[in-house]
């Protein structure tokens, strides 16, 4: 830290934030402040203190935020300057490359916030442009340094950043605007992901371009998918239905609301046609509410992928949400045929893991059936959760009988 100590910003903790501190919980909010000897400015480092007045840890402070402090480093003290950014950022790489970063795949979440050092951020990269979406204020005042190195560690060819809407909203004050950062590159990116390709909307689209954290449940219906009529329930740009396809899926269907869904789907699908399998394999395509559809739908599938948007934002949201998991799962395991799979989906953080899994165990078995676990998942390599608010995906496969 280069502060003076004199005029370092000093917090002390009440004993149970003190406590979660130290059991490497990221986040300290406004209530859990104990003192504070001078106000803090959005960006600017900070110090916590224990009771005896030892260093605890450090973390930048966000003036107007519910979550005041976002932690950096905790232990003995450490100068956070942009050698100690290089060092986070190559340790990210460095998991990557080789096991994620590999021939035929060069998509990947590249920084995972809070998990890896860069609370607020994340970075995604396509092919050779780097995404980086920042959901916390404190990154505006040190985004030129944070730029830089991220150019340094990751070289992409083109730098996009992009804000979460309470971040845009200050942005203008310290001269940051969305969109590419210096050399312009194009708005819709080709990538690819275990050796086949899919267009990111780097600029508009939603999170940064395209869901990437489902890529290794994608491979697992791959390998379910052969000789199987299969149903992609909120399919969005048609991931799942894509390795379906190549795993010799007799037929997919794409179930989305959003004729610009299904369109990216399509394209996705034109990007693959000199896949013999994908080129063959008959493709529908329903524009329709799913949940309206599934009630009323009447044709059968042997593979049904559920994979909704987030149902509960807010825990407020959570009692309906665990009412539209039963109910959108009950419906697809109407729609199996005998032998067939269902492999149920969420990325509700305000639905736990545990909670989820019992929903779709007790749902498939209300239906009377017979049915057997085959897998369950949670985050990918390159989405690290290490605190329970960063936990949101989770995925649980089943085979139902007769």
């Amino acid at each position: 830290m280069t502060d003076d100590k004199k005029s370092r910003l000093r917090l002390t903790l009440y004993p149970r934030a003190e406590s979660a501190i130290r059991s490497n919980h990221p986040w300290v909010y406004a209530e859990s402040i104990k003192t504070q000897n001078r106000e803090g400015e959005t960006g600017e480092l900070a110090v916590i203190y224990d009771k005896r007045d030892r260093f605890m840890a450090v973390g930048m402070y966000e003036a107007e935020s519910p979550i005041r402090l976002r932690i950096l480093h905790v232990g003995k003290p450490a100068t956070i300057d942009r050698d100690w950014w290089l060092g986070k950022a190559r340790a990210c790489l460095t998991q990557r490359e080789g096991s994620i970063i590999q021939p035929g795949t060069d998509g990947a979440r590249m920084i995972q916030g809070e998990s890896e050092g860069f609370p607020g951020l994340v970075a995604d990269r396509y092919a050779d442009t780097l995404v980086v979406k920042i959901y916390a204020t404190s990154w505006l005042a040190r985004w030129e340094e944070i730029e830089s190195v991220l150019r340094e560690v990751f070289a992409p060819k083109y730098t996009v950043l992009r804000m979460s809407r309470n971040v845009a909203a200050c942005a203008e004050k310290y001269g940051i605007a969305e969109g590419f950062c210096g050399e312009v590159g194009h708005e819709i990116v080709v990538f690819s992901e275990n050796g086949l390709r899919f267009e990111s909307a780097v600029l508009k689209g939603q999170k940064t371009g395209f869901f990437l954290d489902q890529r290794d449940n994608r491979a697992r219906v791959e390998l379910l998918a052969n000789g199987r009529d299969v149903l992609n329930v909120f399919s969005f740009s048609g991931g799942f239905s894509l390795y379906a396809a190549r795993g010799g899926a007799s037929s997919v269907t794409d179930l989305d609301i959003s004729a610009h869904a299904l369109d990216s789907a399509a394209c996705n699908f034109a990007l693959n046609s000199n896949n013999a399998q994908i080129a063959k394999v008959k493709r529908h395509a329903v524009q329709a509410d799913a949940f309206r559809w599934m009630d009323e739908a009447r044709e059968d599938y042997d593979l049904i992928i559920t994979d909704p948007p987030t149902l509960a934002k807010r825990e407020s949201e959570r009692a309906g949400a665990i009412r539209a998991y039963q109910h959108l799962n009950a419906a697809a395991i109407s729609r199996l045929r005998p032998g067939g799979i269902l492999v149920a989906a969420s990325c509700s953080a305000h639905v736990s893991t545990e909670d989820f899994f019992r929903i779709i165990t007790e749902t498939a078995q209300a239906t009377g059936r017979p049915w057997r676990e085959l897998w369950r998942t949670g985050h990918s390599a390159d989405h690290l959760a290490i605190f329970r608010e960063a936990e949101y995906l989770k995925a649980l496969c089943l085979e139902l009988g007769g």
